[in-house]
C-alpha cells in the first residue's frame, strides 16, 4: 500500500442516559475519543475537526478537546450546520492525509440536548466551559446549508418536520398508494429500523416496535405533521457523542495500531440539490443522491450489489425512500436493512452529528466482517446537501478517490419557482401540522401553476386544514393569493 493511504483506526461512541448537569458536550467528546483510541494515539493527532453542535456555544470546541486529550500541536476546525458534515469531514480528512497535509485527524461531535432542555425547563443555566474573545472563532463555523428562502419564509415553512412530510406525500402519490396503505408501508420500513436499533448497543432506544405502534398515532405517539407521528421524526432529545480517528497507513503502522481495527475509506463524493425546495424538479426524487451515490460506488470500483451493509441518512422515512430509489436499493430487504444503527428516530438523532455515529457503527461492522463493504450516506438541509462514503476493512486496490460531482448535478432539470403568485393551481403535495392538543392547525401546500411552475402556499383555516387529512387532495384545485395563503376550491 501507498504509505499515505488514509485509514480509519479509531471509532468510539458514548451515551449519557442519566442526567448529569455537570457533563457538557466537550466532556462527552473526550469520553468518545478515549473510547475510540488509546491516549498514545490521541496525543499524536495533528488536526481536530468538530461537527457543529447546538446544545452549547463554544468559540472553538476543537481547541478544548485537543487540550483535554493532550493533542498539543493540533490545528482545529469547526463546521457549519448540516447532517452531511461528518461524511464530508471524512472525505476531506482522507484527501489531507493522502496529500501529506495531515497525519492524524480526529473528527468529533456531541450533543447534550436532553440535559440542556431539562435544565432550561427548570430555569437553570449550566456552568459549562466558556471561551473569551481571546480565543479566535474556529475556521469553518460559517459554512452551512441555506434552510429557507423568500418563498418559505413568507409562509413560515421553516423546519424539517414540515418539509419532509411533503416529500412523503409526493412519494405516496408517485407510488399510487392510498393514504392508509402508504402509512402502513412506511410503518413497516421504520419497524425494520427499530429492530436494528434493538441490536445496536449504542442506540438510544433499544425497544423494538411494531409497524402499527409506529405509524398509528396515540397518547405517546402524537401526530406532528401529517402523515408523520412522533415516531417518524428524528429524536434529538439525546446526550450522545461519537469520535473518528483517521491516519495514514504509515502513521498507523508507526503507532502499532492493531490491523483488526483498520477500516479503509475507498471513495467519497459530495453534491447538493437546489437549495430552494420550490426549484426541485420533483419532490420524490434527488438527482444529487443519484449522481453522487452512484459515482462514489464507481470510484470504489463497486456496484450497489457489491455492498453488504448500508446506512442511509434517516431523519424521516421520506429521506430513506428517496435515497434507496435513487441508489437502486430495495426497501424492506431483511438480508440488507438500510441502516446499521437503527436511524435517527431510534438510535438517536444528535442534530448534525448522527453520521459520525453511523460511520463508527459501520466501521465496527466491517472490522468484525473482513471482506464486506459498506455504504454511508449523509444529508443536510431538506434533502439538500449530500455526502457519500464507501468503506471496507480490506485495503482498496487503487487508493482513496473523491470527486465533486456538482457540475454534473447542475445539468439536471429544475422547476421554475414562483414567490408572489396568485391564481388557481393544483395541489402537488402537502402536509398538515398538528397542535399539541392533537388537532390540525394549518396545511402547507406545493401547488403547480397552469404554466407548470411551483408555488408554496399555506391554508390557515383550521377546519379546511382538517379536510386535508380526511381527504386525499392530490390534484385538487386551489386558489392561491398573493400573500401566500390558499383555499381549496
Amino acid at each position: 500500500m501507498d504509505p499515505r493511504t488514509p485509514v480509519l483506526v479509531g471509532y468510539g461512541q458514548v451515551n449519557q442516559r442519566d442526567e448529569n448537569p455537570a457533563v457538557e458536550p466537550v466532556d462527552l467528546m473526550v469520553a468518545a475519543a478515549r473510547a475510540a483510541a488509546d491516549p498514545r494515539v490521541l496525543e499524536t493527532v495533528d488536526s481536530v475537526r468538530v461537527v457543529n453542535l447546538l446544545s452549547w456555544r463554544y468559540r472553538d470546541p476543537g481547541l478544548l478537546l485537543a487540550q483535554r486529550i493532550r493533542a498539543d500541536n493540533a490545528a482545529t476546525r469547526y463546521t457549519g450546520i448540516g447532517g452531511n458534515t461528518p461524511q464530508s469531514l471524512v472525505n476531506e480528512a482522507c484527501l489531507d492525509i493522502q496529500g501529506g497535509r495531515a497525519d492524524a485527524v480526529l473528527i468529533a461531535g456531541a450533543e447534550t440536548w436532553r440535559t440542556r432542555n431539562r435544565l432550561r425547563r427548570n430555569g437553570v443555566k449550566p456552568d459549562w466551559s466558556r471561551q473569551d474573545e481571546s480565543v479566535p472563532m474556529a475556521e469553518g463555523a460559517d459554512d452551512g446549508v441555506p434552510m429557507a428562502g423568500p418563498a418559505e419564509i413568507r409562509i413560515n415553512l421553516d423546519r424539517p418536520a414540515y418539509v419532509y412530510p411533503m416529500f412523503e406525500q409526493a412519494l405516496r402519490i408517485a407510488a399510487g398508494r392510498s393514504t392508509e396503505a402508504h402509512r402502513r408501508h412506511i410503518g413497516e420500513l421504520w419497524a425494520q429500523f427499530s429492530a436494528v436499533a434493538a441490536t445496536n448497543p449504542n442506540a438510544w432506544n433499544r425497544t423494538a416496535l411494531t409497524a402499527e405502534q409506529i405509524w398509528r398515532e396515540g397518547p405517546d405517539n402524537r401526530m406532528i405533521s401529517w402523515p408523520y407521528p412522533k415516531l417518524m421524526n428524528s429524536n434529538n432529545m439525546v446526550d450522545q457523542a461519537a469520535v473518528l480517528v483517521l491516519t495514514s497507513v504509515e502513521k498507523a503502522e508507526h503507532l502499532q495500531i492493531p490491523r483488526d481495527r483498520w477500516v479503509f475509506p475507498y471513495a467519497g463524493t459530495d453534491s447538493h440539490d437546489t437549495y430552494a425546495i420550490g426549484e426541485r424538479a420533483e419532490f420524490h426524487t434527488s438527482p444529487a443522491i443519484r449522481i453522487g451515490g452512484r459515482r462514489a460506488l464507481e470510484l470504489a470500483g463497486l456496484g450497489i450489489d457489491d455492498i453488504d451493509h448500508v446506512d442511509l441518512y434517516s431523519c424521516f422515512p421520506s429521506a430513506v425512500q428517496v435515497a434507496a430509489t435513487e441508489l437502486g436499493l430495495p426497501i424492506g430487504d431483511p438480508a440488507r436493512p438500510l441502516t446499521v444503527t437503527g436511524g435517527l428516530t431510534f438510535a438517536g438523532g444528535p442534530w448534525n452529528n448522527y453520521v459520525t455515529h453511523s460511520i463508527a457503527a459501520m466501521a465496527e461492522r466491517l472490522a468484525a466482517e473482513p471482506g464486506t463493504r459498506g455504504l454511508v450516506t449523509a444529508n443536510g438541509g431538506y434533502l439538500t446537501k449530500h455526502s457519500f462514503g464507501v468503506y471496507s476493512a480490506e485495503p482498496p486496490s487503487r487508493g482513496f478517490r473523491w470527486e465533486d460531482v456538482q457540475p454534473v448535478v447542475d445539468r439536471e432539470p429544475t422547476r421554475s419557482a414562483e414567490v408572489e403568485w396568485s391564481g388557481t393551481g393544483t395541489v402537488e403535495t402537502w402536509t398538515t401540522p398538528y397542535n399539541r392538543e392533537g388537532a390540525p392547525e394549518k396545511a402547507f401546500l406545493a401547488v403547480r401553476t397552469p404554466s407548470d411552475a411551483r408555488v408554496l402556499a399555506v391554508i390557515t383555516d383550521a377546519s379546511e386544514a382538517a379536510a386535508t387529512v380526511s381527504e386525499d387532495i392530490a390534484g385538487t384545485k386551489v386558489r392561491v393569493d398573493a400573500d401566500g395563503t390558499a383555499a381549496l376550491l
